[in-house]
């Protein structure tokens, strides 16, 4: 019986051993240069500087968590790290772009006035209707409701084309702090604390 044990045993381990585990990891930097082309396309601007990238606070908690669960574990098996790439050049995320800029030339003044403003969730909401004229309350509205239903469908949408649905509030959370970073001064945000800020 033990010399039947030793070599299933061994087999075992050498299957082990030969294994490698693909880690992809959410393309934090490579979504910051997807949404930055994506929203100065929306915005019809050129990026005023440079931005370094931020990497997400889940990412970090992650590789935590994976070292402390998996450190004996990615002894015996060779951890491989995929650079996952993030690609934006899909028919439906070029359509949904195009229909944000065109929408943006309509918000740009509301923008400006103050009445609207960038939510923490990479949507935007009226934020002092007393700045919308009475007669232009119900357009301004709707304007916003298509607005936040074409960015929740853009998010969703790069997700889905890098076969990574999982990434959608990555991304999302991405895109809420680059609408903020690439907007002109003057323009209203949600801080973290959910308070108006202008910027």
């Amino acid at each position: 019986m033990k010399i039947i044990r030793i070599p299933v045993a061994m087999s075992l381990l050498l299957f082990v051993a030969a294994c490698v585990t693909i880690n992809v990891y959410f393309p934090a930097e490579a979504a910051v240069k997807a949404a930055d082309r994506i929203i100065l396309d929306v915005y019809g601007e050129q990026p005023a500087a440079p931005v370094a990238p931020v990497e997400p606070q889940s990412r970090l908690h992650s590789n935590e968590a994976r070292f402390t669960r998996h450190a004996l574990l990615d002894w015996f098996i060779s951890p491989a790290h995929a650079n996952a790439d993030l690609s934006v050049n899909t028919p439906a995320i070029q359509q949904l772009t195009a229909s944000m800029e065109a929408r943006h030339k309509q918000l740009a003044p509301y923008y400006t006035s103050g009445a609207i403003g960038m939510t923490r969730n990479g949507e935007i909401t009226l934020r002092d209707q007393k700045l919308v004229p009475l007669k232009d309350r119900n357009a301004v509205k709707s304007l916003l409701s298509k607005e936040n239903e074409d960015r929740s469908a853009l998010y969703r949408e790069i997700a889905s084309a890098n076969g990574h649905p999982e990434w959608e509030p990555e991304i999302r959370n991405t895109f809420a702090k680059r609408w903020v970073s690439n907007a002109p001064a003057g323009w209203w945000y949600m801080n973290t604390q959910g308070s108006w800020v202008q910027k």
